[in-house]
């Protein structure tokens, strides 16, 4: 297709004409190539993607060796019959089973979505039992039983959920439900009182928890140190299993290979997706042979058209390579430092700015009306996404739209908090250079 530009006529037609909208919006740049941490527009212009395309590029666009891996394999064996295994996908299955004890069986899908299916359906099967119960501000996908625990958006208009669905409140340590005598979050309060709400509802067919270690579409909130643990406990007390997704949060995001690895916590089942094919069409389930055995022996069975694909199980392996050898989960931890101090700086001149939160390179930066009232302030967060793209920065804004329940009722909603992603091969130079966007994109904000 020959472009003129960004505004070229033909092209927004066409979009107009046959791209069936699915919730997203579309940005006015017409994004052509990319390369490390830009995107390139018609116009030859580089944007910083500080979210990782959709929060997976973790070692940047066309990474050299990703393209050749895709370039290789592809030449050699891209796809095959579900009954067949390949090499790069018993390869990556043994890699993965062995970075957390525990953890040795594997299952390759394709989404993320696709795999909390998996395991939601391997829970049940196991358990013997029907409910799920996920966190109130939660995203674990758009499909079938994923959507029934998915309480961020998406829910109105589609007929029932899932019998047996529940959500908890996530804790919250900028608004806090419970606290402790000196204002902090007191979490365990917390979940104790969710967990009786919980039993009260339940029919005693409690199968499993599913959580992500970090809300992100939930506004990045990162569960206290100490809460998986209790929560491992909850769920164990219960006969439950816990399922983590680290969709995001995997592969060393947050400074660890995996997030939950920080609390000395081990789930019962472990979902990756976006991270672990670096922009790759690839997930995993992530079980121990008990609970596989116990499946297989009651025929459990997930047959998907590209389950086991051979061409993405040998991208996952090349991200692997690349993670371990160049140490980018330490990367993390010090440019996440070094870009969270920057923020907190920023919040010290501007009182738009409520909280800087998040762990490693998965950062939440959130505005608000004031800082008493801790108001979302979606309004000032469009206001300065719009300046930070028109300066070269993409970021992308947590929106919850709010729930229509009847007539003029609503109830949740938020767009005041901006998921701030980079790769995790960012440079300290692209991490200053944003920091200097966002600091110029709030002044024209707020002037404007």
């Amino acid at each position: 297709m020959q472009l003129t530009g960004n505004d070229d006529a033909a092209y927004w037609a066409a979009v107009d004409k046959h791209v069936l909208r699915y919730g997203a919006h579309f940005e006015p740049h017409i994004i052509v190539r990319a390369e490390g941490s830009y995107v390139f527009d018609a116009e030859g212009r580089g944007i910083l993607d500080f979210t990782s395309g959709q929060m997976s590029a973790i070692l940047g666009h066309s990474h050299p060796r990703i393209v050749e891996t895709i370039r290789r394999q592809s030449a050699e064996l891209d796809h095959l019959y579900s009954g067949m295994l390949a090499p790069p996908v018993v390869s990556l299955a043994g890699r993965l089973g062995t970075l957390a004890p525990g953890l040795e069986k594997v299952l390759l899908l394709s989404t993320g979505a696709e795999s909390n299916e998996a395991a939601l359906r391997l829970a049940k099967l196991v358990t013997g039992k029907h409910e799920i119960v996920a966190f109130s501000k939660s995203w674990h996908g758009l499909t079938g039983a994923a959507s029934s625990v998915t309480f961020s958006g998406g829910r109105t208009g589609y007929g029932p959920a899932a019998s047996g669905s529940f959500a908890i409140p996530a804790p919250d340590a900028y608004r806090p439900r419970f606290t402790h005598a000196d204002g902090s979050l007191d979490w365990q309060t917390e979940l104790d009182d969710a967990f009786n709400l919980v039993d009260s509802q339940s029919t005693g067919s409690l199968a499993a928890f599913i959580a992500e270690p970090i809300l992100s579409s939930g506004g990045i909130l990162d569960l206290p140190e100490g809460y998986l643990a209790a929560l491992k406990q909850k769920c164990e007390e219960r006969e439950m299993l816990l399922i983590l997704d680290e969709a995001q949060t995997g592969l060393g995001r947050t400074g660890t290979m995996f997030a939950f690895q920080r609390d000395g916590v081990t789930p019962d089942i472990l979902t990756l997706s976006k991270t672990l094919g670096a922009g790759m069409a690839l997930s995993a389930v992530l079980t121990s042979t008990e609970i596989e055995e116990k499946a297989h022996d009651k025929n459990y069975i997930f047959y998907t058209t590209h389950v086991s694909d051979p061409l993405p199980a040998a991208v996952g392996l090349t991200v692997l390579d690349v993670v371990e050898e160049e140490g980018l989960a330490e990367r993390a931890v010090a440019l996440g430092n070094r870009f969270r101090s920057g923020l907190c700086d920023l919040q010290q001149k501007y009182d738009c700015i409520g909280d800087v939160r998040g762990r490693g390179l998965m950062v939440g930066l959130e505005f608000v009306e004031d800082r008493q009232s801790k108001l979302s302030d979606g309004e000032i967060a469009n206001r300065i996404s719009h300046q930070a793209m028109q300066r070269g920065l993409s970021m992308n804004i947590a929106r919850r739209p709010p729930t229509v329940l009847a007539g003029s009722v609503k109830t949740g909603g938020t767009g005041g908090v901006f998921r701030i992603a980079p790769p995790l091969t960012v440079s300290e130079e692209e991490i200053d250079k944003a920091l200097d966007i966002i600091n110029d994109a709030i002044s024209a904000a707020l002037s404007a």
